[in-house]
């Protein structure tokens, strides 16, 4: 699996994920467990929906330049 989810959007899907868990184990709501799906894209860093979209928010590499 290729890396697809870059800087931001990973630190948005980490810390939105903790925010929908916390408030689901509050309210006791088996709900808070789809807290789970971006914290876990956010921290594996990929996500099965952007290949199907053809999305990637991962700056590209460049390749080494040799002279």
């Amino acid at each position: 699996m290729k890396r697809n989810v870059g800087g931001a959007d990973r630190i948005i899907r980490i810390v939105g994920g903790l925010v929908i868990l916390i408030v689901g184990l509050m309210t006791k709501s088996w709900w808070g467990l789809v807290g789970l799906v971006p914290l876990s894209t956010g921290l594996i860093g990929w996500c099965g929906l952007y290949p199907i979209f053809r999305i990637s928010t991962c700056k590209a590499k460049r390749p080494a330049q040799t002279q």
